[in-house]
Protein backbone atom coordinates (compact mmCIF):
# COMPACT_ATOMS: atom_id res chain seq x y z
CA UNK A 1 0.00 0.00 0.00
CA UNK A 2 1.55 3.39 -0.82
CA UNK A 3 1.04 6.16 1.48
CA UNK A 4 0.60 9.73 -0.07
CA UNK A 5 -1.17 11.76 2.19
CA UNK A 6 -0.94 11.60 6.20
CA UNK A 7 -2.67 13.16 8.84
CA UNK A 8 -1.99 13.59 12.39
CA UNK A 9 -4.80 14.12 15.00
CA UNK A 10 -3.29 16.38 17.74
CA UNK A 11 -0.87 19.37 17.19
CA UNK A 12 1.18 19.39 20.89
CA UNK A 13 4.78 18.98 21.12
CA UNK A 14 4.44 15.36 19.48
CA UNK A 15 1.57 16.29 17.53
CA UNK A 16 3.48 18.63 15.83
CA UNK A 17 6.57 17.44 15.47
CA UNK A 18 5.59 14.70 13.48
CA UNK A 19 3.45 16.96 11.11
CA UNK A 20 6.82 18.76 10.54
CA UNK A 21 8.65 15.37 9.59
CA UNK A 22 5.78 14.33 7.33
CA UNK A 23 5.69 17.87 5.62
CA UNK A 24 9.57 17.84 5.25
CA UNK A 25 9.51 14.63 3.87
CA UNK A 26 7.09 16.40 1.08
CA UNK A 27 3.82 14.34 2.20
CA UNK A 28 1.26 16.23 2.47
CA UNK A 29 -0.51 16.46 5.72
CA UNK A 30 -3.45 17.34 7.63
CA UNK A 31 -3.07 18.48 11.25
CA UNK A 32 -6.05 18.39 13.34
CA UNK A 33 -6.79 19.62 16.63
CA UNK A 34 -10.13 19.58 19.31
CA UNK A 35 -10.39 23.39 19.07
CA UNK A 36 -8.62 26.82 16.88
CA UNK A 37 -6.82 27.85 19.73
CA UNK A 38 -4.76 24.34 20.33
CA UNK A 39 -4.22 24.33 16.45
CA UNK A 40 -2.92 27.69 16.19
CA UNK A 41 -0.58 27.15 19.22
CA UNK A 42 0.83 24.15 17.57
CA UNK A 43 1.23 25.16 14.31
CA UNK A 44 2.61 28.29 15.53
CA UNK A 45 5.71 25.92 17.18
CA UNK A 46 5.77 24.02 13.93
CA UNK A 47 7.05 27.32 12.11
CA UNK A 48 9.16 28.79 14.94
CA UNK A 49 10.96 25.32 14.32
CA UNK A 50 11.37 25.65 10.49
CA UNK A 51 12.80 29.49 11.40
CA UNK A 52 15.04 27.95 13.68
CA UNK A 53 16.50 26.12 10.76
CA UNK A 54 16.26 28.94 8.43
CA UNK A 55 18.21 30.58 10.76
CA UNK A 56 20.90 27.93 10.57
CA UNK A 57 21.28 27.62 7.35
CA UNK A 58 19.84 24.20 7.38
CA UNK A 59 17.08 24.85 5.17
CA UNK A 60 15.97 28.18 3.07
CA UNK A 61 13.38 30.30 3.16
CA UNK A 62 11.47 29.17 0.16
CA UNK A 63 11.92 25.17 1.27
CA UNK A 64 10.57 26.49 4.72
CA UNK A 65 7.03 27.78 2.70
CA UNK A 66 7.44 24.91 0.97
CA UNK A 67 6.94 22.44 3.66
CA UNK A 68 4.57 24.79 5.48
CA UNK A 69 2.24 24.99 2.03
CA UNK A 70 1.81 21.33 2.59
CA UNK A 71 0.04 21.34 5.80
CA UNK A 72 -3.66 21.44 6.11
CA UNK A 73 -4.68 22.80 9.41
CA UNK A 74 -8.09 21.86 10.60
CA UNK A 75 -10.51 21.34 13.60
CA UNK A 76 -12.36 18.24 13.56
CA UNK A 77 -11.53 14.97 11.98
CA UNK A 78 -13.20 15.59 8.89
CA UNK A 79 -10.51 16.38 6.64
CA UNK A 80 -8.88 12.73 7.30
CA UNK A 81 -11.37 11.21 4.90
CA UNK A 82 -8.71 11.19 2.02
CA UNK A 83 -5.58 10.33 4.28
CA UNK A 84 -3.65 7.40 3.56
CA UNK A 85 -1.99 7.11 7.49
CA UNK A 86 -4.13 8.90 10.22
CA UNK A 87 -1.69 9.02 13.18
CA UNK A 88 -3.12 10.16 16.69
CA UNK A 89 -0.85 12.21 19.23
CA UNK A 90 -3.67 12.74 21.93
CA UNK A 91 -3.32 12.75 25.60
CA UNK A 92 -2.34 9.36 27.13
CA UNK A 93 -6.17 8.17 27.96
CA UNK A 94 -6.77 4.89 27.44
CA UNK A 95 -10.81 5.46 26.84
CA UNK A 96 -10.57 8.25 24.97
CA UNK A 97 -8.09 7.12 22.57
CA UNK A 98 -10.55 3.89 22.25
CA UNK A 99 -13.38 6.39 21.25
CA UNK A 100 -10.99 8.21 18.91
CA UNK A 101 -10.33 5.26 16.69
CA UNK A 102 -13.59 4.28 16.26
CA UNK A 103 -14.74 7.55 15.48
CA UNK A 104 -11.69 7.52 12.90
CA UNK A 105 -12.46 4.25 12.10
CA UNK A 106 -16.20 5.82 10.54
CA UNK A 107 -14.34 8.36 8.85
CA UNK A 108 -11.50 7.92 7.01
CA UNK A 109 -10.94 5.71 3.70
CA UNK A 110 -11.51 1.43 3.78
CA UNK A 111 -7.66 0.97 3.22
CA UNK A 112 -6.25 4.03 5.44
CA UNK A 113 -4.00 2.74 8.20
CA UNK A 114 -4.96 4.24 11.77
CA UNK A 115 -1.81 4.63 13.91
CA UNK A 116 -1.14 5.71 17.71
CA UNK A 117 1.63 7.35 18.64
CA UNK A 118 1.01 6.42 22.21
CA UNK A 119 4.21 5.17 25.00
CA UNK A 120 1.85 3.56 27.18
CA UNK A 121 -1.77 2.71 26.59
CA UNK A 122 -2.76 -0.53 25.05
CA UNK A 123 -3.30 -0.46 20.99
CA UNK A 124 -4.95 -3.43 21.20
CA UNK A 125 -7.80 -1.51 22.70
CA UNK A 126 -8.01 0.94 20.33
CA UNK A 127 -7.58 -1.87 17.32
CA UNK A 128 -10.91 -4.00 18.65
CA UNK A 129 -12.87 -0.41 19.05
CA UNK A 130 -12.62 -0.42 15.09
CA UNK A 131 -13.84 -2.53 11.97
CA UNK A 132 -9.92 -2.73 10.70
CA UNK A 133 -7.90 -4.10 13.15
CA UNK A 134 -5.39 -5.63 10.78
CA UNK A 135 -4.93 -1.79 10.27
CA UNK A 136 -4.23 -0.60 13.22
CA UNK A 137 -0.80 -0.13 14.84
CA UNK A 138 1.39 1.94 17.05
CA UNK A 139 4.10 4.58 15.78
CA UNK A 140 5.97 5.64 18.83
CA UNK A 141 8.22 8.60 17.92
CA UNK A 142 10.60 10.19 20.30
CA UNK A 143 10.85 13.74 21.75
CA UNK A 144 12.24 16.02 19.98
CA UNK A 145 10.15 14.39 16.58
CA UNK A 146 12.34 16.28 14.17
CA UNK A 147 15.87 15.16 15.84
CA UNK A 148 15.35 11.81 17.30
CA UNK A 149 15.67 9.09 14.71
CA UNK A 150 13.80 6.42 16.41
CA UNK A 151 10.17 5.38 15.69
CA UNK A 152 8.77 2.35 17.53
CA UNK A 153 6.71 0.29 14.91
CA UNK A 154 4.40 -1.78 17.11
CA UNK A 155 2.12 -4.83 16.32
CA UNK A 156 -0.91 -5.97 17.73
CA UNK A 157 -1.94 -9.53 17.22
CA UNK A 158 -4.60 -8.44 15.21
CA UNK A 159 -2.19 -6.02 12.79
CA UNK A 160 -1.47 -7.59 9.20
CA UNK A 161 1.86 -8.16 8.50
CA UNK A 162 1.97 -5.63 4.99
CA UNK A 163 -0.08 -2.66 7.24
CA UNK A 164 3.59 -3.21 8.77
CA UNK A 165 5.53 -3.52 6.78
CA UNK A 166 3.62 -0.44 4.98
CA UNK A 167 3.97 1.67 8.19
CA UNK A 168 7.97 0.40 8.07
CA UNK A 169 8.17 2.17 4.80
CA UNK A 170 6.66 4.91 5.30
CA UNK A 171 9.13 5.52 8.69
CA UNK A 172 11.89 5.09 6.57
CA UNK A 173 10.63 7.70 3.53
CA UNK A 174 10.16 10.45 6.54
CA UNK A 175 14.21 9.78 7.27
CA UNK A 176 13.52 7.97 10.33
CA UNK A 177 15.04 4.86 11.73
CA UNK A 178 12.38 1.91 12.20
CA UNK A 179 12.18 -0.98 14.96
CA UNK A 180 9.46 -3.65 15.67
CA UNK A 181 7.83 -4.62 18.30
CA UNK A 182 5.03 -5.97 19.94
CA UNK A 183 2.25 -4.31 21.77
CA UNK A 184 3.33 -4.76 25.09
CA UNK A 185 3.36 -2.30 27.56
CA UNK A 186 6.25 0.57 27.55
CA UNK A 187 7.63 -1.35 24.28
CA UNK A 188 10.96 -1.63 24.01
CA UNK A 189 12.76 1.72 24.94
CA UNK A 190 10.57 2.58 27.63
CA UNK A 191 10.34 -0.81 28.92
CA UNK A 192 14.35 -0.55 29.61
CA UNK A 193 14.14 3.39 30.34
CA UNK A 194 11.57 3.53 32.69
CA UNK A 195 13.17 1.27 35.53
CA UNK A 196 16.43 3.03 35.33
CA UNK A 197 14.40 6.62 36.07
CA UNK A 198 13.21 5.40 38.67
CA UNK A 199 16.28 3.62 39.83
CA UNK A 200 18.34 6.72 39.94
CA UNK A 201 15.35 8.43 42.36
CA UNK A 202 15.62 5.25 44.67
CA UNK A 203 19.19 5.85 44.94
CA UNK A 204 18.98 9.53 45.03
CA UNK A 205 16.46 9.35 47.48
CA UNK A 206 18.41 6.71 49.81
CA UNK A 207 21.26 9.38 50.08
CA UNK A 208 23.70 7.54 47.89
CA UNK A 209 25.18 10.75 46.20
CA UNK A 210 23.72 13.73 44.95
CA UNK A 211 21.91 14.80 42.01
CA UNK A 212 24.90 15.84 40.10
CA UNK A 213 27.41 13.40 40.81
CA UNK A 214 24.73 11.03 39.87
CA UNK A 215 23.89 12.37 36.54
CA UNK A 216 27.62 13.07 35.89
CA UNK A 217 28.67 9.56 36.79
CA UNK A 218 26.12 8.16 34.23
CA UNK A 219 27.21 10.01 31.28
CA UNK A 220 30.78 9.99 31.81
CA UNK A 221 30.90 5.88 33.43
CA UNK A 222 28.11 5.21 30.91
CA UNK A 223 28.38 7.50 28.18
CA UNK A 224 25.22 8.84 28.16
CA UNK A 225 24.27 12.12 26.70
CA UNK A 226 22.63 12.97 29.91
CA UNK A 227 22.00 12.33 33.36
CA UNK A 228 19.04 10.78 34.61
CA UNK A 229 17.56 13.54 36.53
CA UNK A 230 18.34 15.57 33.73
CA UNK A 231 16.43 13.48 31.24
CA UNK A 232 13.71 13.17 33.96
CA UNK A 233 13.22 16.96 34.17
CA UNK A 234 13.15 17.17 30.28
CA UNK A 235 10.30 14.25 29.96
CA UNK A 236 8.43 15.51 32.62
CA UNK A 237 8.03 13.96 35.93
CA UNK A 238 4.37 13.59 35.40
CA UNK A 239 4.73 11.70 32.54
CA UNK A 240 7.10 9.25 34.34
CA UNK A 241 4.82 8.47 36.97
CA UNK A 242 2.29 7.55 34.57
CA UNK A 243 4.12 5.20 32.35
CA UNK A 244 5.40 3.79 35.66
CA UNK A 245 2.18 3.46 37.13
CA UNK A 246 0.74 1.82 33.73
CA UNK A 247 3.79 -0.43 33.83
CA UNK A 248 3.40 -1.18 37.20
CA UNK A 249 -0.57 -1.82 36.88
CA UNK A 250 0.18 -4.24 33.76
CA UNK A 251 3.65 -6.97 35.30
CA UNK A 252 2.90 -6.02 39.29
CA UNK A 253 6.68 -5.98 39.40
CA UNK A 254 8.69 -3.73 42.16
CA UNK A 255 10.71 -2.16 39.77
CA UNK A 256 7.98 -0.39 37.72
CA UNK A 257 6.62 1.15 40.91
CA UNK A 258 6.69 5.50 41.32
CA UNK A 259 9.49 5.84 43.58
CA UNK A 260 7.73 8.02 47.19
CA UNK A 261 9.91 10.89 46.27
CA UNK A 262 8.81 11.06 42.43
CA UNK A 263 4.79 10.39 43.54
CA UNK A 264 5.39 13.77 45.96
CA UNK A 265 7.10 16.23 43.86
CA UNK A 266 4.24 15.48 41.17
CA UNK A 267 1.76 16.56 43.75
CA UNK A 268 3.72 19.53 44.83
CA UNK A 269 3.63 20.33 40.98
CA UNK A 270 7.41 20.37 40.33
CA UNK A 271 7.62 18.41 37.09
CA UNK A 272 10.56 19.29 35.31
CA UNK A 273 11.29 21.93 32.85
CA UNK A 274 7.62 22.63 31.59
CA UNK A 275 6.60 23.60 35.22
CA UNK A 276 10.12 25.90 35.84
CA UNK A 277 11.11 23.43 38.62
CA UNK A 278 11.77 19.72 38.86
CA UNK A 279 14.58 18.12 40.40
CA UNK A 280 16.84 21.21 39.21
CA UNK A 281 15.37 24.53 39.11
CA UNK A 282 14.79 26.09 35.61
CA UNK A 283 13.61 29.81 37.17
CA UNK A 284 16.24 31.82 35.99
Amino acid sequence: MAIRNVGVLGCGLMGSGIVQVAAQAGFPTVAAEASQELLDRGLGGLRKSLDALVAKARIDEKTRDEIMGRIKGVVGLEAFRDCDLVIEAITENQPLKNETFAKLDRICPPHALLASNTSSCNITAMAAATKRPGQVLGLHFFNPVPLMKLVEVVQTILTDEKSVLAAYEWVQAVGKVAVRAKDSTAFIVNRLLVPYLLDAIRVYEGGLASLEDIDQAMKLGCGYPMGPFTLLDLVGLDTTMYVAEVMFDEYREPRYAPPPLLKRMVMAGQLGRKSGKGFYSYSK
